[in-house]
């Protein structure tokens, strides 16, 4: 309840309590009432969710922000990097010094739209608003803000995925004849069994049973900095994903050829984890080119490529879902969708012939 105090020059000086329950002051007046009602309409705004903290409000974006990162867990070490290459290049320079609570929604949009203008991605503005409104969501929810500015934006449409390549059973055969046989079992297990680049250079003897031909995808091994770093995959789930018979068997064959002094069933020249970068320039796009593969192959394709050859042999959406490791079945649709055509068509003719038969 609010109240009011006379002071010893005779003004009266309103008072409330904030939300925490500290008393707070709304300043000094004349007359009683005009302290009394300041005091009050602080505790109406309390009570409508419209009250800031006076002494945080003025507080810049950009210190924030920095204490915002600081304090952001849970983040795998590449993807921080990038969270502090957008506040770096495209946020701070915006809006580092301006209070916080001094940005509105119409600023936001500007921002946005001279993101575009800028010529940045449709990916490039798009990830980095969502930074954006990260913070300030925080911001909020920390009392420096009634709501976040971050609404009613429009965003700018993706203009179109990177080209996918999609190889077939015999071209992933001759990819991986091309490369260093170091590399031809790793070539042929990311086709098979889709998994990212960083989930199968983490792979480790520890995690695959091959008399079960099975594996515990569990970790993703990544270069920040130039250092390597072991952490969670990319949707912080382990999965199980079964091999095929040949690919077990080319599997123990491959450890028995190349051990590793650290576990890892794929390893470098000298027996170490694998750098991706250095991979790919060295043995990768040189194989590929020699291979007659399509231009701009990626080794993200054979992941690609393993949901199209298991379409191709009637796998169904969730079964592709659980092996590539896709939080949701919606990004398997919308990634691959277009695989499915047909597939009813398929499916119909089996049971016409099967209903045929016993007649």
């Amino acid at each position: 309840m609010a109240w009011a105090r006379k002071k010893a020059s005779g003004r009266w000086q309103g008072q409330y309590r904030d939300p925490s329950g500290r008393s707070r002051s709304v300043g000094t007046f004349m007359r009683k009432g005009d302290a009394l009602a300041a005091a009050e309409e602080r505790e109406s705004a309390i009570r409508r969710g419209a009250w800031l903290d006076p002494e945080r409000a003025p507080t810049p974006f950009g210190d924030y922000a920095r204490r915002w990162l600081e304090t952001k867990g849970n983040v795998r070490p590449r993807t921080r990097i990038n969270v502090e290459g957008r506040l770096r290049n495209h946020v701070l320079p915006a809006f580092g010094d301006s209070p916080i609570a001094a940005i509105g929604p119409s600023d936001v949009r500007t921002w946005v739209a001279n993101l575009s203008a800028r010529g940045l991605a449709p990916s490039t503005v798009k990830a980095t608003y969502r930074t954006f409104s990260q913070i300030m969501t925080t911001a909020a929810i920390d009392g420096l803000l009634v709501r976040s500015p971050c609404i009613g934006v429009e965003l700018p449409a993706e203009t179109g995925r990177e080209e996918m390549h999609f190889l077939n059973s015999e071209q992933a055969r001759v990819l991986a004849d091309k490369i260093d046989d170091r590399y031809r079992v790793a070539i042929l297990t990311a086709a098979y069994t889709g998994l990212r680049a960083g989930e199968l250079w983490a792979l480790k003897l520890s995690r695959v049973n091959l008399l079960k031909r099975r594996l515990e995808v569990v970790e993703s091994l990544s270069e920040v900095r130039g250092e390597l770093v072991v952490g969670p995959t990319k949707t912080r789930n382990r999965r199980t994903v079964t091999l095929p018979a040949f690919l077990a068997e080319m599997v123990g064959e491959h450890v028995g050829r190349y051990p590793s002094r650290d576990g890892y069933i794929f390893t470098a020249a000298q027996g170490g984890p694998v750098r991706h970068h250095n991979f790919m320039r060295r043995h990768f796009y040189p194989a590929a080119r020699e291979a007659g593969m399509p231009d701009g192959l990626r080794f993200h394709d054979l992941r690609h490529s393993c949901a199209a050859i298991l379409t191709a042999q009637g796998w169904n959406p969730k079964q592709i879902q659980t092996r590539l490791g896709h939080a949701t079945i919606r990004t398997t649709l919308d990634r691959y969708g277009h695989l499915f055509e047909g597939h009813d068509d398929e499916l119909l003719d089996k049971l016409d012939a099967t209903v045929r038969a016993i007649r």
